[in-house]
């Protein structure tokens, strides 16, 4: 984890994260997972799916969901939320950028995906 900027945590520039591609940012509670999207839109989930906890940074980002490695799952980066038929979701953390970083909401990231 990187440094902490008032109530956020710097977690690296947004050149680090690929278009279509994701960075993953390991946690005392597990890896958030930082997706860019083709569009240039960057998303932070915790990196896991709410079906068998695949790693969604491993999965195919389309638009701007994620499908899951595993079992195919389409995941919402926007919401977190299950798409389709599928029901569950994966917590989603506020994120920001200044002057080119990547930050996360402290709080979000202390309170672990189960919050």
């Amino acid at each position: 984890m990187n440094a902490m900027v008032g109530e956020w945590v710097d977690v690296g520039a947004v050149e680090d994260v690929p278009l279509r591609g994701a960075r993953t940012v390991a946690t005392g509670h597990g890896n958030i997972a930082v997706f860019k999207a083709a569009d240039g839109t960057l998303f932070a989930l915790w990196d896991r799916c709410p079906h068998r906890g695949g790693p969604l940074s491993q999965g195919i980002i389309h638009g701007h969901a994620v499908t899951c490695p595993l079992h195919n799952w389409v995941i919402s980066l926007a919401t977190g939320n299950a798409e389709g038929a599928d029901s569950g979701c994966v917590r989603k953390l506020p994120l920001k950028v200044e002057e080119g970083r990547i930050c996360l909401d402290a709080h979000a990231v202390a309170a672990g995906p189960g919050a």
